[in-house]
């Protein structure tokens, strides 16, 4: 589980296990001369607290396109720039199934993801831009 108090300039990722270190790829896989893609689920909202659940395998671009309402659509509609949340997988069928398995759920349920690794709601990405 993440650090409850998140350092603005530096990137917390939500789980502990996923450091710097962990979002590079493993040296086998360079040798072989392999690239090791991330994808992301990640979950924003709005200072009303409306959410909205993604998938991306470029968190930085796709936080700094709601942030600044490149994209018409709901998250611009409703002012959502804030992450919250967010998981990497290697496998991007596995992201979209997550993806798609957050959506589902109720809205309490949600909350209680972001609440378990994010208690103060705090934007992981200050600091980024």
């Amino acid at each position: 589980m993440g650090s409850s108090t998140m350092e603005a300039d530096a990137l917390t990722p939500c789980h502990s296990e996923r450091s710097e270190e962990s979002l590079q790829p493993t040296t086998s896989a360079l040798t072989r001369g392999l690239t090791v893609k991330t994808y992301y689920v990640y979950i924003m909202t709005s200072p009303s607290g409306t959410l909205y659940i993604g998938v991306t395998n470029d968190l930085h671009r796709r936080v700094y396109e709601h942030k600044k309402a490149r994209v018409p659509g709901f998250t611009s509609k409703y002012g959502i720039n804030r992450l919250v949340y967010f998981e990497e997988s290697s496998a991007v069928h596995a992201a979209i199934a997550r993806e798609k398995q957050l959506k589902r759920w109720r809205r309490d349920r949600k909350t209680a993801l972001i609440q378990s690794v994010n208690p103060k709601w705090q934007d992981l990405s200050d600091g980024w831009y």
